[in-house]
Order: C-alpha cells, then sequence, then structure tokens
C-alpha cells in the first residue's frame, strides 16, 4: 500500500520549532492582558514577558497531569531561544549609536560600574556561603551552585541557563546529580519578582514616609520623529525595508560569534581549552556579540567618515525595539523551560539562596547609593536595584515611578555604567568557570571573592575612608 509523501516543510520536527515561538507569543500575549488588566499585577510592575512564562508554567502543569500532553511545550526548544535571544539582544543594544547627553562625569560612570561589579561579587559570595557549606554537610547540593545567584539576578536568565549548563555538566562529571539549568533559571525568575514586588513595596514605605513622591504616569507613546530617524539615513522606500536592514546587521554580526568559537574550537586547546576555555567562550555569547557588534559599528563610522558609505543604515529606535523583542522573548521562554520535577529536594537551598541573596543586594545597593548619590539617593537605589534583581529595563521602571521626565543622573549612570561594569566584572566571571572544577577550587574562589569585594569598596568609598584619616 502506497503512502502519501510529506513534505519536508510539512513534518513535525519543522513545525514543533514553530509551535514553540507560537506559544511563547501567546504567553506574552496573555501577560501582557494580565499585566494590564489586573490592577494588583499592574502596580506590582511586574514585567508582561515573565507572568507570560508563569502562565505557562500553569497550563505546562496542568495539561501534563490532567491531558497527558507531555510534548508541547519543549524543553530543549525553550532553552536553545534563551541563549540565543540573549546574544541577539545584547549585539542589538552594541550596534546602537550612542547619542547620550549625558548629565554624569566619568567618574561617576566608573563609580556606577564598580557598585555593579561588587553586586556581583556580594551575590557570589552570599550564594557560595550557602551552598558549600549545604555540600559539606551533606544536604546534596552542588558546592558551587551558589554563584548562580549572581548569574540570575544579576545577569537574567540567558546567563542563568549558560552557566547552569555548565554546572550541571562538572556535576555530573563529580557523580553529582544537580538540575543547574532549572535552578539557574528559577534563581532568576525570582529576581524579577524581587526586584519588583520589593521595589514597589519599599517605594511605598518611602511613600509614606515623604521622602519621595511617586509620580503617576500614564504608558502612552512618547517618541517625537527624531526618534525614528536621524540625519541622512536610508529612506524607507529603499527596494529592502529599514527593519530588513536592521535584522540583517544583528544576524550578520551574531554569525560572526559562531564563526569566531568555531575557529578557535578547531584549534588543539587540550584540556583545559575542551573543559574550561570553549564552554566559557560558548556562555559567553552575549559578550563576544557585543564586541563584534562595537567592531561592525566602527566599521560602518570609518566608512562613512571616507564618504565610502553615503546613507546611516544603523537606526537606534528599530535596534531598541529588536532588543526589547529578544529580551522579551528570552524571559518568557526562560521561565517556561523551568522544570521544577527535577527541583525536588532543593528547595531549602534555593529559598536560602535567593532570600540572603535578596537581603544582601538590597543592604549593599542602598548603602553604596546613600554615599555616591547624596543629591538623588532613591533614584539611584532603585534604578541600580532593579538591574541587579533583573535586567536594566526593570531598573528604568522603577526609576519612572519617582523620575519620570529622568532628571536626576541615574538613568544616564544606568545606561554608561555597563561599560566599566564589564571590564571590571570580566575577570570576576572568570573565576566562575572555576568554582565548579572541585571542592577546593571552590573555596579559593569565595576567598578570592572576599578579597576583590574588598578592594572595590575601597575604591567606592576612599573618599570617606582619607577624609576620616585627615
Amino acid at each position: 500500500m502506497n503512502t502519501l509523501a510529506i513534505p519536508f516543510f510539512a513534518t513535525d520536527a519543522v513545525w514543533n520549532a514553530m509551535i514553540q515561538f507560537g506559544i511563547i507569543a501567546v504567553g506574552l500575549l496573555a501577560g501582557n492582558i494580565v499585566r494590564t488588566k489586573v490592577p494588583f499585577m499592574q502596580k506590582s510592575l511586574i514585567p508582561s514577558a515573565l507572568i507570560g512564562g508563569a502562565l505557562i508554567l500553569v497550563f505546562k502543569a496542568i495539561y501534563s497531569d490532567l491531558l497527558g500532553w507531555e510534548d508541547l511545550i519543549d524543553k530543549r526548544s525553550m532553552e536553545i531561544i534563551t541563549y540565543h535571544a540573549l546574544g541577539l539582544g545584547f549585539v542589538a543594544l552594541a550596534l546602537k549609536n550612542n547619542k547620550v547627553e549625558s548629565k554624569s562625569s566619568t567618574m561617576k560612570v566608573i563609580e556606577t560600574g564598580t557598585l555593579t561589579a561588587s553586586t556581583y561579587i556580594i551575590q557570589g559570595i552570599v550564594g557560595l556561603l550557602v551552598t558549600i557549606p549545604l555540600f559539606y554537610f551533606g544536604k546534596h547540593i552542588f558546592y558551587a551552585a551558589g554563584l548562580l545567584l549572581p548569574m540570575g539576578y544579576g545577569q537574567g536568565p540567558g546567563q542563568a541557563l549558560n552557566f547552569g549548563t555548565i554546572y550541571m555538566d562538572r556535576a555530573a562529571e563529580q557523580g553529582i546529580d544537580f538540575p543547574g539549568k532549572d535552578f539557574g533559571l528559577s534563581i532568576a525568575a525570582m529576581g524579577f519578582i524581587i526586584g519588583c514586588v520589593v521595589g514597589v513595596i519599599y517605594l511605598n514605605i518611602l511613600k509614606k514616609k515623604g521622602k519621595i513622591k511617586i509620580s503617576e504616569i500614564q504608558e502612552k507613546q512618547m517618541n517625537k520623529l527624531s526618534d525614528y530617524e536621524s540625519e541622512n539615513e536610508i529612506p524607507d522606500t529603499e527596494s529592502v525595508d529599514k527593519l530588513s536592514i536592521q535584522f540583517g546587521l544583528v544576524l550578520f554580526t551574531y554569525l560572526l560569534v559562531y564563526l569566531f568559537n568555531h575557529c578557535l574550537q578547531s584549534f588543539d586547546l587540550g584540556n583545559f581549552g575542551e573543559k574550561t576555555l570553549m564552554p566559557l567562550m560558548w556562555g559567553f555569547n552575549f559578550l563576544l556579540g557585543t564586541l563584534f557588534g562595537i567592531m561592525i559599528k566602527g566599521i560602518i563610522k570609518v566608512l562613512r567618515k571616507r564618504q565610502l558609505m553615503k546613507r546611516e543604515y544603523i537606526n537606534n529606535y528599530l535596534l531598541n525595539r529588536i532588543s526589547g523583542f529578544f529580551f522579551d522573548i528570552m524571559i518568557v521562554a526562560g521561565t517556561a523551560a523551568i522544570n521544577f520535577s527535577e527541583f525536588k529536594g532543593f528547595a531549602l537551598p534555593y529559598i536560602l539562596v535567593c532570600t540572603l541573596g535578596a537581603i544582601a543586594t538590597f543592604w549593599f545597593v542602598l548603602k553604596v547609593c546613600k554615599h555616591l548619590y547624596p543629591n538623588y539617593i532613591y533614584e539611584g537605589f532603585f534604578s541600580m536595584f532593579g538591574m541587579l534583581t533583573g535586567t536594566a529595563s526593570n531598573g528604568m521602571i522603577l526609576l519612572r515611578e519617582i523620575d519620570p521626565k529622568f532628571e536626576t543622573p541615574a538613568a544616564n549612570n544606568l545606561v554608561l555604567q555597563s561599560l566599566p561594569a564589564v571590564a571590571l566584572g570580566f575577570p570576576v566571571l572568570l573565576l566562575v568557570s572555576l568554582a565548579p572544577q572541585g571542592f577546593n577550587q571552590a573555596i579559593i574562589t569565595l576567598g578570592i571573592l572576599i578579597v576583590v569585594f574588598v578592594l572595590f569598596n575601597l575604591f567606592l568609598f576612599r573618599k570617606k575612608l582619607f577624609q576620616k584619616k585627615q
């Protein structure tokens, strides 16, 4: 009996990818409806993307238990989408022509970057202080798992997934069962909740004390014509759409990330290269994407300066929208990828890491902001606390509650601090790959983090310390 041939584009394997994107789209749209229609959710400032991911988690629990649809939401596909969405989002941001009218001095930007890197460090210290003793006293948690706290809180779902995967593999090599991906993604999801809910609660406490005034902000379109296009840009009537050009630049830049890592991997790097360097390089896809994005942007500037390129091909507004799109996708997919069935037995470490991490982050950021920003303490605090538990957009959302027109330098500090933060934080991130190699290496990493944290704080509080001595 002859069977009807099915075209390759109609096979389940091909349609599965489209189904996963469709599920993410439904979750994002549903999350936006809940965010805009439910007053409690609107006041909580929780991002629509996180609500959408949570709704998918609830739906996943219902259909798997009641309906038996085990394979509808593919965990592996959601993880892949999260990983690439992180890199593509950072590429789009890196390609932008940054034309920020800075209200911040160069030193204040460096200090803000140091605050960011220091917060990553204190989150790592707190995490290790929880997981190392729990492992030592037989609680069966991977000793280096605490370092997923700064990845989840400070970096977001993409990096939590990247390093969660690396830690899971390292734990498996040592005979330890540790669901690193789910642990990291769960921390990232909790970070968004902590940043928004705790941020809103503290906003209202300060309002009742009369220390701040919360502004009523209507969510409306506030873009001007100059935000959409600048002088000498390619016209909308070109044979190729302007948005297509932006996506082309982003995807081409991201292709360079793959080619670079692929070429690097072709060399004989030995045991260190195979087990440490290459997983780290693939995990730092967002950082490599940022570097290649800056390089492409620099080449375009040189071509325009030499009149070899007549038109401006980079559009900041569209690149902002592209990065926002990828980050929303990343949050929904990262949350939907969590599998709590593999999370049993790790409730105590998870609660301790998330709770103590939130307390340490809140206390440290507030203490430093009081010192660095005496004229705009709370504007500085809410922008940085939101970012260091979620993303930069969360920091901006909280900041708009008390500084809707961005009249203080807080918004500029948040935007401009990324370069010094990466420069200061990159050596620290290298330690993240050292800790899972062995229990002693985790102890050494903890010691180095404490030393670096002290040095960074000597820089942040240098004026206060020196004045006391005088």
